[in-house]
């Protein structure tokens, strides 16, 4: 996860793609003019071969303070670990 934000951060859309799984992987990335700002992992919880993270990254837009909260599942196959997607957390 954190070397995810990082490549979001360094406009890396390569590594990105590179660790998306093929099956939810988008074609390409536009990742604009997004200035990460910061990332707080809440939880985190993984087995062998999968995983699931609970994050905030902050970021700002055209100079407006934004903040994704994201409950994201990754996968591991043949040693790597890959993005599979996320979704936000259901309000309590």
């Amino acid at each position: 996860m954190r070397s995810r934000y990082s490549a979001y951060a360094l406009v890396n859309a390569d590594y990105l793609l590179d660790t998306w799984h093929p099956s939810t992987a988008p074609g390409s990335l536009e990742l604009g003019a997004t200035q990460w700002k910061g990332l707080d992992v809440l939880h985190s919880q993984h087995t062998p071969d999968a995983g699931v993270v609970e994050f905030v990254a902050r970021y700002k837009v055209n100079g407006k303070a934004e903040k994704l909260h994201e409950i994201s599942r990754f996968v591991r196959e043949q040693g790597r670990w890959y993005y599979v997607d996320g979704h936000e957390p259901q309000a309590s």
